[in-house]
C-alpha cells in the first residue's frame, strides 16, 4: 500500500501525552551514562585470526578499538527512535538532559574522588583507576556528544522529510553515519591526541566510527520493532516540517 503524502506537523504544544516516553529518555540517558564512566577510555586488542600479515587495520593481527564502542552505539539507536517516534523538538530535550547529565557525572566523579578516604579503607587507588576521569576525557566526552546527538537527530529528522516517512533504515544508517562520525571527529582527538600514539588516535578514531555505522546496520531490525512498536502504541506520526531545528531554541513540547 502506498504511504499518504507527509501530514502537516503537529504543533508541539497540541501534541497528546506520551506514555513511553520517559521510559525511552530513561534508557538514553543510562547507556550513555554507563559507555561513558566504562568503556569510553580503554583501548582494547582482538586477535584477528587469518588476517593477512601487514593489512590495516590489523597489521600486526589484532584490532585495536576503544571498549566503549560495545554499548555506545545503543545511545544512537535510541536518539534515532527518539527522532522518529517523537520529533525532533522531543529528542532535543533528551540530548540537554543527557548533556547535563553528563556534566553532572563528571562534577560527582571528581568530588567523590578528591575526598580522603577513612584509614581503613583501602580501595582509593582502584577508586581512582576507575572513577578518576580525566578532564580532557569528560571535555571529549560531553563537546563530542553534544555535537554528535544534535547532528544525528538533525540529520534523521530531515531525511524523514525527504523520504516521507519511508524506507526507515536508510535515515537510521544515514543518520548515524554523519553523527558519528562527527562524535568520533572530535572525541579521540581531544582525548587523546599526545597521550596515545597519533597513528593509534587516527586508527581507533576511524574503526570506531566504522563499527558504530556497523552496529546500527546490525540493529536495523530492533530498531524497526522498537520504532513500529511506539508508533502504534503512542498513536501519532510526526514529520519535523515546522520545526525550528536550533539546540537553543525555546522548547514547547507537552510530554
Amino acid at each position: 500500500m502506498e504511504k499518504p503524502e507527509i501530514p502537516r506537523d503537529t504543533a508541539p504544544h497540541e501534541s497528546p501525552r506520551f506514555r513511553y516516553f520517559d521510559l525511552v529518555m530513561a534508557g538514553f540517558v543510562t547507556v550513555l551514562l554507563l559507555s561513558n564512566i566504562i568503556g569510553a577510555a580503554k583501548l582494547s586488542a582482538v586477535p584477528v585470526p587469518f588476517w593477512p600479515n601487514g593489512w590495516w587495520p590489523a597489521a600486526d593481527g589484532t584490532f585495536i578499538f576503544g571498549a566503549g564502542i560495545l554499548f555506545f552505539p545503543v545511545s544512537y539507536v535510541l536518539g534515532d527512535v527518539l527522532t522518529e517516534v517523537y520529533g525532533y523538538a522531543r529528542a532535543r530535550r533528551v540530548i540537554w538532559a543527557g548533556f547535563a547529565a553528563l556534566i553532572f557525572m563528571a562534577a560527582m566523579s571528581a568530588v567523590v574522588v578528591a575526598m580522603p578516604p577513612a584509614a581503613s579503607w583501602t580501595g582509593q587507588d582502584a577508586y581512582e583507576q576507575v572513577f578518576g576521569l580525566v578532564p580532557r576525557i569528560v571535555l571529549a566526552s560531553i563537546v563530542a556528544f553534544w555535537a554528535g546527538e544534535f547532528v544525528n537527530s538533525f540529520v534523521m529528522a530531515k531525511m524523514k522529510i525527504w523520504t516521507k516517512g519511508r524506507a526507515l533504515w536508510t535515515r537510521t544508517i544515514g543518520s548515524t553515519v554523519v553523527g558519528q562520525g562527527v562524535d568520533s571527529l572530535l572525541f579521540y582527538p581531544i582525548a587523546f591526541l599526545g597521550v596515545w600514539e597519533t597513528g593509534d588516535v587516527l586508527l581507533v578514531m576511524v574503526t570506531n566510527w566504522a563499527l558504530k555505522v556497523l552496529w546500527e546496520a546490525v540493529l536495523t531490525p530492533v530498531t524497526y520493532a522498537v520504532v513500529g512498536w511506539l508508533k502504534r502504541r503512542e498513536g501519532l506520526e510526526i514529520f519535523d516540517t515546522e520545526t525550528d531545528f536550533s539546540p537553543f531554541a525555546k522548547d514547547r513540547s507537552r510530554i
